[in-house]
């Protein structure tokens, strides 16, 4: 009786201190993202008469077949060999039929030339669909990428990260997957013995996608095998289901992306890319890994307690 009696209370115990670490991961992690300013509500190109643009919506009809958003922070090295991939895959797809398209840069409060570098890029080679969104300070790239999803006119909407590491001629891939309900493509740096895609990354950051993995799935979140790659396709119709409602503002935004999918019922397509690891990531192995770990449980948690609202798409 007295053992039942003590196990009874050390699981008491157990319960009670979870419910005091979920609490505290919630009232503390919980992301809190901050509204646009004013500038951020204008983009610059190279357009003599309008260099100062308003930024489209995610709510106009659109306009163009294809929104490229890309997410940039202390990028001027790196950005130029994305920025050349995008402009050659866009003259080979004019000369076999043509593409309308928009190309936003998110310069996320850098401290470098990242918009000066960008502007000077379509300068040199007449990019007048080239535009760049200066953040007053850094949000995060989950923040940059949905301010520049919420600014998008394209029919289909991808958002890839600014290093190049995937192959950009790729996205036909995720467009095939495309219709008229709302869907999500996304990159996938697995199956590529299947695939017959290349994916080149060090045993470290292997290890680490494994074990992220192993987490991600411990929380309910199933289904997909590679949640972070950052070639994202979107509908528009999923697009407006998705990013009114985002909340995370860091790495672990991805992981929301396909929560909002799951509770709304969004197709979500895994199509393997051709991925080559590339120095120079802002991103701390074991820092960030942690601020991952703690922010995803927050994520899970408020959609499970009910303290984050699903808004319908009107």
């Amino acid at each position: 009786m007295a053992t039942l009696s003590l196990l009874l209370t050390l699981l008491a115990g157990g319960v009670a201190a979870l419910a005091l670490c979920s609490a505290l991961v919630v009232r503390f992690k919980s992301p809190k993202p901050r509204p646009r300013h004013d500038s951020e509500n204008y983009s610059l190109c190279i357009d003599e008469k309008h260099e100062r643009q308003r930024l489209g919506s995610l709510w106009d009809e659109a306009r163009v077949d294809l929104s490229i958003i890309v997410p940039a922070y202390n990028e001027e090295e790196r950005l130029p060999v994305l920025l050349n991939d995008i402009r050659e895959y866009v003259a080979h797809r004019r000369e076999t039929g043509g593409l309308s398209y928009e190309l936003i840069i998110m310069d996320d409060g850098s401290k470098d030339r990242t918009s000066e570098v960008a502007l000077e890029f379509a300068r040199i080679h007449g990019i007048c669909e080239l535009r760049v969104v200066k953040h007053v300070v850094n949000r995060g790239k989950g923040g940059a990428v949905t301010q520049g999803i919420l600014s998008a006119t394209g029919r289909h909407i991808l958002f890839c990260d600014a290093d190049g590491a995937t192959r950009f001629s790729d996205i036909d891939a995720l467009l095939a997957k495309m219709s008229d309900e709302p869907v999500i493509a996304i990159g996938s740096r697995n199956n590529q013995a299947l695939s017959g895609t290349v994916v080149e990354r060090s045993h470290l950051r292997a290890f680490l996608q494994w074990g992220f993995h192993t987490y991600v799935t411990l929380l309910g979140v199933r289904g997909v095998r590679d949640t972070q790659c950052g070639f994202k396709l979107f509908s528009r119709r999923a697009a407006r289901l998705v990013f009114p409602n985002m909340h995370v503002e860091r790495f672990i935004f991805d992981i929301e992306i396909l929560l909002l999918a799951r509770y709304q019922h969004i197709a979500v397509a895994e199509v393997p890319v051709n991925w080559h690891e590339v120095a120079g990531s802002k991103m701390s192995i074991v820092r960030d890994s942690i601020q991952m770990a703690l922010d995803l449980l927050a994520v899970r948690l408020n959609y499970l307690l009910g303290n984050w609202v699903i808004k319908k798409c009107p």
